[in-house]
């Protein structure tokens, strides 16, 4: 049952990562320009996994560390598993999926990658949860 609910918790972040990256490209980026607009909304994304975590924690009943850290573990192997498979489907090359692993021009896409797998263990100890 955790599986199910895990799956459906990551679902959740991917519609808003999609929104996110929206929300990016038709108006931060134009407004302020690549390194800000790549900074702000890897920090949205950062914030709105952290904050998703949080309210799903009592639902998805994860109250052990091991629990906790499979979670993140296994939201970090789908997201990645989305991203190469969504990049294989539009034609992009390794090098190019790559390419978003760097810090260049102000992405964040490799810290939002780890809050993705700390965040569940992240938001247990901010509920006090052992």
């Amino acid at each position: 049952m955790l599986i199910t609910k895990a799956l459906a918790v990551w679902l959740l972040i991917l519609l808003l990562a999609v929104t996110n990256g929206v929300l990016r490209e038709s108006g931060l980026l134009p407004t302020l320009g690549l390194p800000s607009g790549m900074i702000v909304s890897g920090l949205v994304l950062c914030a709105l996994i952290l904050i998703v975590s949080y309210l799903a924690l009592p639902w998805l009943a994860a109250h052990k560390r091991k629990q906790q850290w499979s979670l993140g573990l296994f939201w970090l192997f789908l997201t990645l598993g989305f991203e190469f498979s969504f990049a294989a489907l539009q034609g992009q090359s390794l090098v190019e999926v790559l390419a978003s692993y760097t810090f260049t021009d102000g992405n964040l896409w490799p810290v939002v990658l780890l809050v993705t797998a700390l965040a569940p263990r992240l938001m247990a100890k901010l509920r006090g949860w052992k």
